[in-house]
């Protein structure tokens, strides 16, 4: 009895831990084999880079934990900047709001279609995803018109630093805090692991399963626009072909971090390792020059892979013991 509970305990700290250790492996290996890896400036930079893909990973972990999927959120990421450097000629508050209003409104139609209809998360972001894109093509002139950020204080935002980190990473890193005591220590991150395990034994408990859906997908969409409006600000305008692909780079981070598919299981803290591995990868590509930037996403579909092989692995030793 001892060895089992040693064992369920055991596998579940690797699950959950697991990318926190890699990522500390390969930095003190990235930090022996490139000496300008570890100055600080090169920590700052590799920050700066991973704040936007952090936030869309954000709002990943509460979608998947629910059993859900969002694959939207790559082109709300990029229809929040060009909205976002759009109403910059307002000012710094336009620049913010907008893009949220914009990404969350997508996100609502998304919830309410998952929960209401009981469609395929996969088939409505999917639907959402190409709706967003086009939206973006249709405000820019299929691509053609790019719209630079004409107020001052939304573009010191995101070239200003502080303690040589740029405002961006302090403002995702007090969003994430913010996502760490809504999943671990709130009614409504309760209901998102629940729902996941099962919605039936959570309908049981009392949780309110469709609207919990809702909100999850809500918060995927705001935190995609809000991500775009960073980096709208720290580009200085809406540049119009990011965003491919980003949802699947967020879907490796989250699962990277110990999140499982299946739902029930996760923690911001393992997104938090998920995003910066993938981050000091590219990085480290970057210092090694000679290898294409291209790389580095074979290097996170092995990464992924290998990572969803050791989870069902994970799962199927729990059920045994």
């Amino acid at each position: 009895m001892r060895r089992t509970q040693r064992t369920d305990r055991l596998v579940e700290l690797v699950q959950r831990q697991g990318a926190l250790a890699v990522l500390i492996t390969v930095v003190v290996i990235a930090s022996v084999a490139f000496p300008h890896f570890r100055s600080y400036d090169n920590a700052g930079t590799i920050l700066i880079a991973a704040a936007p893909p952090a936030l869309l990973a954000l709002g990943m972990t509460f979608v998947i934990i629910t059993g859900g999927i969002d694959l939207s959120v790559g082109s709300l990421y990029v229809l929040g900047g060009v909205t976002s450097a759009y109403s910059s000629q307002w000012g710094l508050i336009p620049a913010f709001f907008l893009p949220l209003v914009v990404c969350g409104l997508f996100g609502l139609i998304n919830g309410l279609l998952i929960a209401h209809t009981q469609m395929a998360p996969f088939i409505v972001t999917l639907a959402a995803l190409l709706g967003a894109r086009g939206l973006m093509r249709a405000l820019s002139d299929e691509g053609s018109t790019t719209y630079l950020v004409s107020d001052d204080a939304f573009r010191g935002f995101g070239t200003g630093a502080f303690l040589g980190i740029g405002y961006p990473v302090w403002l995702v890193a007090a969003v994430f805090a913010l996502g760490m005591v809504l999943l671990s220590r709130t009614r409504f991150g309760h209901a998102v692991y629940a729902v996941g395990g099962s919605e039936d034994a959570a309908r049981l408990m009392g949780v309110a399963v469709r609207r919990t859906k809702v909100w999850v997908y809500v918060l995927s969409g705001l935190l995609a626009g809000l991500a775009g409006a960073i980096n709208a600000a720290k580009l200085g305008s809406g540049v119009t072909v990011l965003g491919v692909g980003m949802e699947l780079d967020a879907i490796a981070a989250v699962v990277i971090g110990g999140t499982l598919l299946t739902g029930g299981a996760g923690t911001i803290a393992g997104t938090i390792a998920g995003v910066l591995l993938l981050g000091v990868i590219q990085n480290m590509i970057n210092q090694v020059g000679s290898v294409p930037g291209s790389f580095q996403q074979v290097i996170s579909g092995a990464f992924l892979a290998a990572v969803v092989v050791a989870q069902t692995y994970l799962v199927r030793l729990r059920r045994v013991t």
